[in-house]
């Protein structure tokens, strides 16, 4: 299945691009794209116990089980001023 990830604020920074397109299997999950994401993307594993993730418009957890066509959006953690 194909997912579409986006990358916000600093983490495009961290992974030299603003979104890309991952393969994986039926069935993946948050969690299962992250540690792949975090292959390629060492510097963004960095940061992998504060990113905030949505799938669409909704935040989702790590076992949060993906379809084909979502949309996943990763976000650094929010800071206020």
């Amino acid at each position: 299945m194909t997912i579409r990830v986006q990358f916000w604020s600093y983490f495009k920074d961290l992974t030299g691009c603003a979104d890309l397109t991952e393969e994986l299997p039926e069935g993946s999950t948050v969690h299962d794209l992250l540690k792949r994401l975090h292959a390629h993307h060492p510097k963004l594993a960095a940061m992998q116990n504060s990113t905030l993730i949505a799938v669409g418009v909704d935040y989702q957890g790590r076992s949060h089980v993906l379809r084909d066509g979502d949309e996943v959006s990763l976000f650094p953690p929010v800071q206020g001023g």
